[in-house]
């Protein structure tokens, strides 16, 4: 496989530009009476899909190798690197893969990298009716009302880990069933599962992987007698459009995972929580055997100037997003998880490795699409050195709607993740101006709004926030904690009963959990977060003091590590209660949630930031808020410290101190001085703005006229009351006059039906405002070209074409016909890929409906030039001495001396007519040694047939002479 991979690296850019496919219907499109495959495989010269009635023959690792004895249907292949087949039938309840063959006579069979169903763990692909997927009611399943995206709270949580542990009262444990258990409680009446995080009032579960990942034998998961894997956080894809097996309680039921992963986004719904999903499209757990490479080698990984895999991920490969059929790729993949799981938001992993292109384009199509307030964030580093160079990392996101994670404010709270380094909340001296950035949610840093910082300090990489603290208190040997390696312990014990000797609360008095120095810098640490502009994130656990017995990395442990205890709750219930406290005064006040840096910079102020102690105050009713002014005080000192109070007010309502927290006052403060306990926080308020809100006025978002049959809009309408504040007692109620032509739903999704006109109401208490939509057929008006003039005889280039309807508005795929005027001189496919034939000039035409537009290109020679180097060594011995070149004409690959002549070593690179850059290593046989240990390039002047390159062994200049 990866001498193919190499064999088509040369040819990588190439598809970019002759073979793109921009139409949403690869993979299968299954109807009862009939089913269309279809599969992007520019490099294969026949494909068939082969069917089966069974998902094939399992050994004892879970995995099918032989996949012949299928009924073999030949495709037929279409321009754009397609090919297509049709077949008539119902074919529910089969399986199918792809048969590849290739130029150098291999055989691939393939599971489709669109599969949206499989077999045990994704041997096959699957074939099923979505519809018979969805769980009673579905249709009725919405998105819980979000105003701004600062109104997230984000729980990060993984799908085993939530109801793994054997005491609690969890009927389908480790699986996805297991968030549709309401009503369950411990033996003291605290509630556990889903009811605890409605209780807890957090509005975001963000799950860890849930697409079908490789390291885990659903067929064995449930098998208390295998010693196969059951663990894995799920960062290894397989197949990127399936929910895991190992979560379901059938995996040999293709439909199982499916229908049950839609209960649990429609039962947290159901419960007021929206539900992000962690992608990991960055890289995959395996070249050869992942989705991509048996039916497009090459052309979906990066790799470096030699054409060797890159390793940005730290896994050993990393997928080339920047490509245009991978960008594609994933946003087909996210637009289907968010339209057919109905989906809130997605994580990534490895942002960095995923150019802030991709990730800009799909945030503004979902936010347009699916949902103005879909929250998509990530990771803004790699995992080791990229050839990226348009790598999502702190910065690039200003501006552009998506958020990442704040590592800046993290480190400033705790210190490092895994080390003996403290942060402000962990005890080091000097943290304060650094926390200070964080509060502003990072505006004087790396980001242009509050709204893209992820402000956390801990998530499930790394030690968690209990572990960390012990850590830095040095106390991980008197409290037996573990030192695990890759899942296992090195001295050969079982991790169940290590984890039973083990004691992380040895030293928590049960009386008095709220006054122990670990429990308090934890809470302090989690009520920065929760009490800063930003969007808060927690990892799930934190408020039962969750301990993973000093495992930094349990991404493989076993479930003794990684259950969440639901005993804790109990426990250390007044910690929970003052999580729920933090939570409830963030989402009481909209002073904590600001939307955009003006706002902040008016209404934030530091009073305080020196000797352990920040102290800020967010003023005069800061967005909307009904307080007049708040002071957040936290003091990471091991004493109590006295903090001057603003003079404008001589009294303050004390909301959360050192022992409760809430929006109830716990105590009054008289004069211009408070004292704050030890190790703890204290926000306060002085007025309140004491009326009853009704709603007042709605502010539509934006107000739209037309829609086409078929469209669908998601209108957003938010309503204030009489003070101008968003008013949120009640939820806006959405109506149409003629539900035959535009139907609504209750969340504000709009669809339009039939042509005609629809009056649309929307509605708060008694304010209503309407709108007049029309539905009509748009047909396109104008058609704007862009692209190249020029095209070489045998090369390819692609004109894009935007339309227009008779508004004014984009067309979303429209039927284009391409036409050259000169067909001898070029030809123009269905894509508006341009071949240069011919010496000459054509005129090409697009129409679209009755508007068209032309574009006239001239076909020139494709004539190689030559770069002739001289190379010069100080011993003049060139033995084993060569050039290692890429970007030219014939791709990576070595260039050899041919002569030596006056003392230099001669060598021709052969390059492109068009070719403007090239890259060269001057190397000792193969990579024995390099003249110079940076890479160097030679810009080409493309007027320029021929030039000579002069270079001196060691010196990183060289000269250019031109010769023709």
């Amino acid at each position: 496989m990866l001498d193919k991979m190499n064999h088509s690296l040369t040819r990588n850019m190439n598809i970019a530009t002759d073979y793109f496919y921009d139409i949403d219907d690869l993979g299968i499109q299954y109807t009862p009476q009939h089913s269309i495959f279809k599969v992007w495989t520019p490099d294969a010269v026949r494909v068939d899909v082969a069917l089966y009635d069974e998902p094939g023959e399992y050994d004892h690792e879970g995995l099918v190798h032989n996949h012949t004895g299928g009924l073999e249907i030949p495709m037929e292949q279409e321009e754009g690197g397609v090919w297509v087949l049709e077949h008539e039938g119902n074919l529910a309840g089969k399986y199918y893969m792809y048969r590849a063959e290739f130029q150098d006579g291999s055989v691939e069979y393939a599971v489709d990298p669109y599969a949206r169903a499989v077999s045990p763990n994704g041997q096959r692909t699957a074939i099923v009716d979505l519809r018979k997927t969805d769980p009673e009611g579905w249709e009725n399943d919405i998105r819980p009302p979000m105003a701004s995206l600062t109104d997230a709270v984000i729980y990060e949580l993984h799908v085993r880990d939530f109801s793994i542990d054997p005491e609690a009262s969890i009927q389908h444990k480790g699986k996805f069933l297991a968030f549709t258990e309401t009503g369950l409680c411990d033996e003291y009446g605290n509630s556990i599962g889903i009811d605890h995080l409605r209780e807890l009032g957090i509005t975001h579960v963000h799950l860890l992987p849930i697409a079908d990942f490789q390291t885990v034998n659903e067929l064995t998961v449930d098998d208390p007698d295998s010693d196969q894997v059951k663990y894995n956080w799920g960062y290894d894809p397989q197949h990127y459009n399936v929910p895991e097996g190992a979560y379901s309680t059938d995996p040999w039921d293709p439909t199982s995972r499916i229908r049950e992963f839609k209960k649990v986004v429609q039962a947290l719904h159901g419960e007021g929580m929206r539900v992000v999903l962690d992608v990991v499209y960055n890289h995959t757990f395996s070249v050869d055997d992942g989705p991509f490479d048996r039916l497009i080698p090459g052309y979906f990984y990066r790799t470096d100037e030699r054409g060797q895999l890159t390793n940005g991920s730290g896994v050993g490969n990393e997928i080339a997003t920047e490509r245009p059929m991978v960008r594609k790729y994933i946003k087909d993949s996210l637009r289907y998880w968010a339209n057919e799981y109905h989906l809130d938001g997605f994580r990534f992993d490895l942002m960095g490795l995923i150019d802030t292109e991709t990730v800009t384009q799909l945030t503004q199509e979902l936010r347009r699409d699916i949902d103005p307030c879909i929250l998509i964030y990530g990771e803004p580093w790699t995992g080791g050195w990229s050839p990226l160079p348009q790598q999502t990392l702190k910065g690039a996101q200003r501006g552009k709607g998506f958020a990442l994670f704040n590592d800046n404010f993290r480190s400033a709270i705790k210190g490092g993740s895994d080390d003996e380094t403290r942060g402000f909340a962990t005890g080091e001296f000097g943290k304060e101006g650094d926390l200070v950035k964080g509060i502003y949610g990072s505006i004087g840093d790396f980001t242009d709004h509050p709204s893209e910082s992820i402000n956390y300090v801990t998530a499930h990489d790394n030690l968690n926030l209990w572990d960390k603290i012990v850590r830095v208190s040095g106390a991980e040997k008197e409290l037996s904690f573990l030192h695990m390696d890759n899942g296992r312990l090195p001295d050969g014990r079982d991790v169940a009963e290590a984890v039973q000797q083990a004691d992380p609360y040895k030293y928590i008095n049960p009386d008095h959990v709220l006054d122990q120095e670990w429990v308090r810098r934890s809470i302090l640490a989690n009520g920065i977060v929760l009490t800063s502009q930003g969007i808060p994130f927690i990892h799930a656990g934190d408020e039962l003091l969750r301990s993973k017995f000093g495992d930094h990395n349990s991404y493989r442990s076993p479930d003794a590590i990684n259950a969440i205890r639901w005993s804790n709750k109990q426990r250390f219930r007044q910690v929970f209660d003052y999580y729920q406290g933090l939570i409830q005064l963030r989402m009481s006040h909209p002073a904590f949630r600001m939307i955009d840096r003006k706002e902040v910079e008016k209404h934030l102020r530091v009073l305080r930031s020196d000797h352990q102690i920040v102290a800020f105050q967010l003023g005069e009713y800061a967005h909307g808020d009904k307080w007049r002014h708040i002071i957040v005080i936290y003091n990471s000192a091991t004493t109590e410290q006295a903090v001057t109070l603003p003079q404008f007010s001589r009294q303050w309502q004390v909301v959360v101190n050192d022992h409760a927290a809430g929006v109830r006052p716990l105590a009054s403060v008289l004069g211009g001085e408070v004292v704050v306990a030890p190790l703890s926080m204290m926000v306060l308020f002085d007025e309140e703005d004491q009326y009853k809100p009704i709603p007042a006025s709605l502010e539509w978002e934006y107000t739209p006229s037309i829609m086409e049959p078929g469209e669908k809009l998601h209108l957003r309408v938010v309503p204030r009351d009489q003070r101008g504040r968003i008013y949120t007692a009640e939820r806006v109620r959405y109506q149409s006059s003629n539900d035959k032509v535009v139907s609504v739903r209750s969340d504000g999704q709009m669809k339009a039906l039939s042509e005609g006109s629809s009056t649309i109401c929307v509605s708060c208490g008694n304010v209503e405002s309407c709108l007049l939509l029309h539905v009509e057929t748009l047909v396109p008006h104008m058609v704007n070209l862009q692209g190249e003039h020029q095209v070489y005889i045998g090369k390819r280039m692609r004109l894009k074409a935007d339309v227009l309807d008779q508004y004014g508005r984009p067309i979303a795929r429209p039927k284009l016909t391409w036409n050259s005027s000169d067909k001898r001189v070029a030809r123009v496919n269905k894509d508006g890929v341009i071949r240069g034939i011919h010496p000459g000039k054509t005129k090409i035409t697009v129409t679209s409906g009755k508007a068209t537009a032309q574009w006239f290109v001239e076909v020139m020679p494709y004539v190689p030039r030559s770069i002739e180097v001289e190379y010069e060594r100080p011993n003049q011995d060139y033995r084993g001495w060569n050039l290692w070149v890429w970007g030219s004409v014939l791709g990576h690959r070595q260039v050899d001396f041919e002569r030596v002549e006056n003392g230099r070593a001669i060598a021709n690179i052969m390059i492109a007519p068009d070719e403007t850059n090239i890259g060269f290593i001057i190397r000792l046989k193969d990579w024995q040694a390099k003249d110079i240990d940076t890479d160097r390039y030679i810009f080409v002047d493309t007027k320029q047939d021929t030039m000579k390159v002069v270079i001196k062994s060691g010196d990183p200049q060289f000269d250019i002479e031109p010769t023709g």
